[in-house]
Order: C-alpha cells, then structure tokens, then sequence
C-alpha cells in the first residue's frame, strides 16, 4: 500500500480526492486541512507521498514543502491552478523538492475532477517511487536538528551558487543540434544541464518537456535567468541559433525543419499518435529527416513512461549520439531508463555529469 497524505483546506477536495484514491486500492490515506496540520502528521504517518495544495490559509504550500523537505523530505505533488501565476509558483515549488504537480479543476470540481482521476491516480503512484536525494537539503536539516528548530520559509526557493560555466574545448565547426526530452523532475533537470553551459554553446539546443501550456513560457522565462544561455518558448516559426535554447509550447509538439535552408523549430498541433507532447519521439524524428544523424546529440532526463526511447535508439543506430541520466539521480528513471534498456543510450551519465559530457561529445 502507498501512504497518502492530502493536503488541502477545501473540505470538497479532501472528499473528492479521497475518494478518488480509495477506489483506486492501493493507497492508505490520511488527510490534513492545512500547512501546519500536515507537518504535524508527517513524523508519525510517515507517508511515501504527499499531495500539496500551494493556496492554503496561514501556511501556504511552499512554506509547507520547504518544512518537509527538512524534517521528512518525500515525494511531493503539488496541486496547482493552470495560470500564470500557478505555473510560477508551482516551479518554484518544484526547485523546492516538488517532483510533480496536478492541475487544480477549473470548473465544476466535482465533475471535472472525475476527468482528471486516471492521470491523478498515475501521476502520484509514480511520485510515490520517485527518488528524493538523500543529500536533499541536508546542510539545513543538520542545522535544524542541531538548533532544535525547523526554519522559517522564505518566499524563494534556497539556490546553491550559480555553477560554474564550463569552457568550450575547441571550435565546433558545422551545424548540428542538441534534442533534449524531459518529463517528471524536468525542469530542476534542466536547470541543472543548462545552467554550466557557456554563453557561446555551438549549437542550438530543443527541448521537449511535457507540461501544459500554461506552465512552458513561465518554465522557459525562469530557466533563462538561471542560464547563461538565450532561453524562449516556441510559439511561432523560430530559427534556430548557436548559445540560445528553444522550449516546446506544451499541449502541442515540437518539429524541427528547414525553412529557405535555416534550421527552424515549429510547434505544432499535437499528433494523436504520441501519447505525451509535446512529443520527444516526434521531436528527434523530424529532426532526422532535416539533420544528418551524426550532427544530432540526444540527451533524455528523468521522466515518466517511455517517451524519447524509440527515436533516439534510432538515432543512435544511426551515427547520432545520446545521452541517458543515470538512475541514481534520476527522479523517475523512466524515459531514461527505456533508452538504456533499448541500447540506445552511447552515454549512461547522473545528471551532474551530463553537462560535462555533451560538450565532450561535442570535442570529438
């Protein structure tokens, strides 16, 4: 059984996410009406999940998840409201320790949520067996454990130094793209590749994380303060340019081709035959057919399901290169982890190493 702590001041949404959850038979479920409330409960249920409303009256779920990730640290799923605002906070939430988040209902609860209840039930079974580093906020737990006291929240996630940008080796001639894929645990994933990579990169670097699209223009927004690198969403024809990185609009697919001879990214309606957009499959499929395989780096990162895993095979078959995160920091080594169990994977690498080991390919 999966232990389930919900927490959410609406008496409606503790009901119906009980409910919910219960009918689906495999979790035990406990129940907090708020922040406080739920750091209370967390010592003795010691639970394998948590879901994480942000708005909650007196303490609210960042300060919340900020104390859990002191005293307890877990998986936690953040339920977020798909606006502007929501999807600023719940990427916040997410460089707090966060692995996912499911949409808040925006109509009538009761009857929308009944739509959301399969990818709810999903999403939060494959949070329950995502891996939380042991090192995940350790300085400030021994801190706390020392003084006897858990500090307070601060409105801003706590961010180590800016990393340290690395050099390029040599001058890359020619073109060439970088094809990232990246789901569950993908934005801090890419923060983490993105930000040691200098301003000069050689070539442009796409990326495909499944996200709604609400939540991608904040996402890009973010990881371009945090990077050396010019970082923007793709919501019209985008040629494609050394030192920038291209994020696809979600509920659409990411293509690339070539518009009078420039290498362009397009989003572009979402296919029905990929199951997650926007798409990494479809992503590293219509780059093939525009970029010869041997100029094409694929990099795939923690993430649910299978998605990347056929095409960068093929792409590694090819002449292509590709990189997997390593399962041991992988928050959900499940695109990865189908890449490496198809032989797709020329690099096997944890995530603060996969940086590093592109611009090496890059060297060759």
């Amino acid at each position: 059984m999966i232990k389930l702590l919900i927490v959410d001041d609406s008496p409606l949404m503790r009901r119906l996410l009980t409910e919910i959850f219960a009918a689906a038979g495999d979790f035990e479920i406990e129940v907090a009406r708020n922040g406080a409330e739920a750091i209370e409960r967390i010592p003795n249920f010691a639970p394998d999940v948590v879901t994480l409303d942000i708005h909650m009256p007196g303490m609210d779920g960042l300060a919340c998840l900020d104390q859990i990730m002191l005293i307890r640290p877990c998986p936690v799923v953040m339920v977020s409201s798909l606006t502007a605002e929501g999807a600023d906070e719940t990427l916040e939430a997410m460089a707090l320790g966060a692995v996912d988040f499911i949409p808040k209902p925006r109509g009538s609860v009761s009857l929308e949520i009944d739509a959301l209840a399969p990818a709810l039930v999903e999403k939060v079974r494959a949070a329950a067996g995502a891996r939380i580093s042991r090192t995940t906020r350790l300085r400030d737990r021994v801190r706390a454990r020392v003084e006897g006291t858990i500090p307070g929240s601060s409105s801003k996630a706590r961010r180590a130094q800016p990393p340290s940008r690395l050099p390029m080796p040599r001058q890359v001639k020619g073109e060439g793209l970088v094809l990232v894929g990246s789901s569950t645990g993908g934005p801090p994933a890419l923060d983490a590749l993105l930000g040691p990579l200098p301003e000069n990169f050689p070539w442009p670097i796409v990326i495909a994380q499944h996200m709604p699209a609400s939540f991608t223009g904040p996402l890009a927004r973010r990881l371009d303060r945090l990077s050396a690198l010019n970082i923007s969403e793709v919501t019209t024809a985008a040629p494609l340019l050394p030192g920038h990185a291209y994020i696809g609009r979600g509920d659409a697919d990411l293509i690339i081709s070539r518009r009078a001879g420039t290498l362009t990214a397009l989003a572009a309606p979402a296919s029905e035959d990929y199951f997650w957009h926007p798409s990494v499959d479809r992503l590293v499929t219509t780059a093939m057919r525009v970029v010869a395989p041997e100029r094409l780096i694929g990099v795939l990162l923690t993430g649910m399901g299978a998605d990347g895993a056929k095409a960068m095979s093929a792409l590694k078959q090819n002449g292509g290169s590709t990189i997997a995160e390593a399962q041991e920091t992988a928050i959900v080594w499940g695109m990865p982890g189908a890449l490496v169990a198809a032989g797709g994977a020329s690099i096997i690498a944890p995530l603060g190493r996969v940086a590093s080991e592109l611009m090496a390919l890059l060297a060759e």
